[in-house]
Parts: structure tokens; sequence; C-alpha cells
């Protein structure tokens, strides 16, 4: 890979920088875009990131690490490489990192998305000369109607399991997602998280943003009484014995791949809704032209179709392999195959 950035065995590293970032195997200085665990893993020699993500890194990973935090639009200069964070819009605190040396700039966008969410700082696009995008919904099936719609149909969907006298349990990614989805469905009804979802809105309250009040689920008596909750629980909850002290209930999931029919069916989720912390399809195409790249890196998702039609209209575009995965953590899935 020439120029700035260079995609190697133990991830993307920047030679004349001498420090990597979003590194999957330990390095000695690791810029971190945010804080979800394919992309902030443990065991760097000192981690770079914004405030939030540091916080949040420190509770996921350790509070022993190292870490130096950098506002957004602050520069650090090292060796002769001036590096800044600037807004992804992805999650609190995600962060595009910024390289540049003697005029040349590399972008390295990490996961990012177009909608704004309340919580995150929106994204701004940025003018360099080579741009590394994730495409984990880089095909045109995946355009997304606006959340408002979505957060409508979960609560039409809470509302009819109250009249059957069930809970409803909503699975949804333990951050970024389960914040805004507990901002968007606060005071429709009483609302129980699951503790990993509640210690993140405990970090995320104490980094000064506006998290909606809600009971711990630990809180609750063992056997629950109340059949008009709603839950929210992570990936983790689908299938447990710790799900049951809700039934009977009905299971829904907040996932972008709820767009693709099978995937909710496989799942054996009652109901599926398409709210994505990732770009659709129109949002990676509109933030990669607005960056003006000459050559764009493309990376975890559907990187061979979005690389065609960005060399189709005239953009230098590559598929590069890595280990992030976007939101197929969300459900234990890699890709799924989709007809193109």
């Amino acid at each position: 890979m020439a120029h700035l950035l260079k995609f190697t065995e133990r991830g993307i590293y920047c030679p004349a920088g001498d420090f990597y970032i979003d590194p999957w195997l330990p390095v000695t200085r690791a810029f971190i875009t945010h804080a979800h665990s394919d992309h902030a893993r443990q065991g760097m020699g000192c981690y770079i990131s914004t405030p939030i993500t540091a916080a949040l890194m420190k509770a996921r990973i350790s509070e022993d690490i190292s870490v130096t935090a950098l506002n957004y639009g602050e520069k650090l200069t090292i060796n002769g490489v001036s590096v800044s964070l600037h807004p992804a819009g992805h999650i609190p605190g995600s962060a595009q990192i910024r390289i540049e040396k003697n005029g040349y700039v590399a972008v390295v966008s990490g996961d990012y998305k177009t909608e704004p969410d309340g919580l995150s700082i929106p994204i701004e696009p940025i003018r360099c000369h080579e741009f590394v995008s994730e495409c984990t919904f880089g095909l045109p099936i995946f355009r997304w109607k606006p959340s408002e719609i979505s957060i409508q149909e979960i609560t039409d969907w809470w509302m009819t399991n109250q009249s059957q006298n069930k809970n409803s349990v909503l699975i949804a990614y333990a951050l970024g997602k389960a914040q805004r989805l507990l901002n968007d469905l606060a005071g429709d009804g009483r609302i129980v998280v699951h503790g990993s979802i509640y210690r993140m809105n405990e970090i995320l309250k104490h980094a000064g943003l506006p998290i909606a009040s809600c009971e711990k689920i630990s809180e609750l008596n063992n056997r629950v009484k109340d059949k008009s909750l709603l839950v929210l629980a992570p990936p983790s909850a689908i299938g447990s014995t710790w799900i049951r002290r809700f039934s009977p209930f009905s299971l829904g999931i907040v996932s972008g791949w709820m767009a693709i029919r099978g995937i909710r069916r496989r799942r054996a989720a009652d109901a599926g809704f398409v709210i994505s912390d990732h770009a659709d399809w129109d949002g990676l195409i509109q933030v990669i032209r607005c960056t003006g790249a000459e050559k764009v890196y493309l990376t975890h998702g559907y990187s061979d179709p979005i690389a065609r039609y960005l060399t189709e209209i005239g953009i230098q575009a590559e598929p590069v392999q890595s280990q992030f995965y976007g939101e197929g953590e969300d459900l234990e899935v890699r890709e799924p195959k989709v007809d193109t």
C-alpha cells in the first residue's frame, strides 16, 4: 500500500509514524477509533483515543491500560506525522483517525453512520488522499428508513405484547445501540436493562451524556411478576437460561441485518427491527464521495460489490482483509450470503 498506510498481519499501520490503527494483535502504540471489541483489543502498549473511548476501554479491557486521550481536532505529532481524531457518528466517542505528512492526508474511518442518534457527534467527512472505509452494509439492498419509523414499530410491538400479558425482550448491542434505544423509548413504559448495558450507561452518564434512567435487571426479584416490561439485553442473552425469568415474553432483535429475510427466523425472533449504527449503502457512497479520496480501501463487509461500484464511477477502490466484523457480532453472523 503506497503513501501513508499499510495493511499488515497486525493491522493497519502507518510506517512513517510507526503506529497502528485498531490493530488486532498487540503493538506498542495504537490509535483506537471506538470501544467495540473488534476495534479495541487488549494487549497494546499504549492506546490513544477520545476521552469517552478511553473511559469505555478501561471498563471493558482493564483499568490498568495506558491510555492517552485526545479531544476531537486536537493534534498529536509523532515522527513528523500529524494525527488528529474527528467524529465518526458511529457510537459515543467514536472517531476517524486523520493522518498527515507533508500535505498528504490519509483517513481511517473505523465504523461510521450518517444518521444522527442524539448521543454521538455526527460524522464529519474529511478531505483526504487515502480513505479506509468499512462496508458492513455495502449492498444497495441496505437502505435504512428513518429511525423514527422503526422506533414506532418497536413501541407498537411492545404495546401489543402488553395487551397479551407478555414481556418484551429487545436484543441490541450493549454499547451504543442500547443507549440509543433507551433514550428513544423512554416514557413509553417500564424499561429494565441487562447488567452489561447498565454498566455502559453509567460510564456514558459520567462522561456527561444524557442517558435515560432505567432499572438494572439484577435489582428485580428473581421471579418477574410484571408482564409489561421492556427488557433491553445483549445478543448473548438469546437462548440463555437467564432470559427465561421473563416468560412469557416476545423476542425482538434490533439490527441492520433484520433487513434480510431469514436471519430473524434463524435467531428464533418474534420480531425484527431495522436500526443500525453503521452507514447504509447511500451513506457509504455519500461519505466516500465527500472525502474526495484518490484511493479507497474497503474493509469488513460487502467489500467486493462496493469496490466494483466505486471503480465504475471513477473512484479507485480496493478490498482489503481485516479482522473487523462490524454489526456481525450482534447476531453472530459474518456477512450473510446475499444474491447480488
